[in-house]
């Protein structure tokens, strides 16, 4: 499966089977180790790049063209100058253009270099996206050298020895040191972001939090206080909130459910209300008796089906993760609210009799559509 151009080749991506592909580098130099994933969403390629979710993950586009519409400080993601380079490269078929649009504030190119992020383009990743489907996300390396010169065995010995996501916390290297404050809201037009002052009050538990989980609490109507993941319950409670928002984040929920779980059954134990979404959703799922699996190629995009069972409706969604909550393990107290209609693998729970719930998917979107905003008014809704 190796693809060679006529161009200089600056860059490589090798996987752990030793499958090569051959490309053109952009943004940093060097090597960088990580799980190949693909994201099937059309925009937002910024967003995806400043989740915190994709740390120590090499991100395959499956849209052509990504980078024409330049960068801009709005569409950031990360709240931590950590989380600002969790994802570990990038993968383009075509060569990124000069920036063309009026909120652009940056090249693609300069952006990547800036966060040390390795950029390849001219490569197939419509055979990448096929190799993934089919035997599932592969380690890789990703590596950019503007002579040209890979020692190409080393590199597939490279992503041979690394460790993988499986009993990973990456969740510890995302999250703030220490809490803070958040008052800003969604994005309007003409305006952009504005500030609010919230009625409610809930703390989010910070795993790799993305900024439009916060504005979209904000924008509700709710007051914002995040905290580090590791944060005791008492702590918590004793700053005595309305409800409590589990964060998404990256890695495996078994790893960092080590000390996020018995956290998350203590503020269930004190009867909080409380919202948990995707690394969150799982490690809710954990702490009340389910399970969570590794998924072969995993949920990445902003076009996925999913049915609310609670309305009857299907909204479109964008997802990001690796691991999934198996519904079959989930005991009686819990009843499966969501479900994609891609596989039919576990995408939301409730605890009944009590105003404890979560997704696996984002319903903050940003990139992807905005379906599923109304969770947020659900949640600020169960806080009386």
């Amino acid at each position: 499966m190796a693809e060679k151009f006529t161009s200089k080749v600056t860059a490589v991506l090798v996987f752990e089977t030793g499958d090569t592909f051959y490309g053109q580098g952009i943004g940093a130099q060097g090597a960088a180790v990580g799980e190949v994933c693909f994201n099937t969403a059309i925009t937002g390629y910024q967003e995806i790049l400043t989740d915190p979710s994709y740390a120590s993950q090499i991100v395959c586009f499956t849209f052509p063209h990504i980078g024409n519409t330049g960068t801009t400080n709005e569409d950031e993601e990360a709240t931590t100058e950590a989380a600002k380079v969790a994802a570990r490269g990038a993968i383009f078929k075509a060569a990124v253009t000069p920036a063309s649009n009026w909120r652009s504030e940056g090249e693609l190119g300069e952006w990547l270099e800036a966060r040390n992020i390795i950029g390849i383009s001219g490569v197939d990743t419509r055979a990448i996206t096929s190799f993934i489907r089919d035997k599932g996300m592969p380690k890789g390396v990703i590596a950019h050298n503007v002579d040209g010169k890979f020692d190409i065995p080393a590199l597939v010995s490279q992503a041979k020895d690394w460790a993988g996501l499986v009993g990973a916390d990456l969740a510890q290297d995302m999250d703030q040191d220490t809490p803070f404050d958040w008052r800003e809201a969604r994005w309007v037009w003409p305006k952009g972001h504005e500030d609010k002052e919230g009625v409610k009050k809930v703390v989010l538990i910070d795993y790799g939090v993305k900024r439009n989980i916060l504005r979209n609490l904000v924008s509700v109507g709710l007051s914002v206080t995040v905290v580090p993941g590791k944060t005791p319950a008492k702590d918590i409670l004793a700053m005595k909130p309305d409800g409590v928002v589990l964060s998404n984040g990256p890695g495996d929920p078994a790893a960092t459910g080590k000390y996020a779980v018995p956290i998350i059954k203590a503020l269930v134990e004190a009867d909080m209300p409380m919202l948990g979404i995707c690394l969150g959703h799982q490690m809710l799922a954990e702490a009340l008796g389910g399970k969570t699996i590794k998924m072969e190629q995993g949920h990445h995009g902003a076009n996925h089906p999913v049915k609310d069972h609670t309305t009857g409706k299907v909204e479109i969604v964008s997802m990001n993760h690796g691991f999934a909550v198996d519904s079959k393990s989930l005991p009686d107290s819990l009843e499966e609210t969501h479900v994609s209609l891609f596989d039919g693998s576990n995408c939301g729970i409730r605890l009944k009799g009590k105003p404890v719930f979560s997704v696996q998917h984002h319903p903050e979107a940003s990139p992807g559509p905005q379906d599923s905003f109304y969770l947020f008014e659900r949640f600020a809704d169960a806080l009386g």
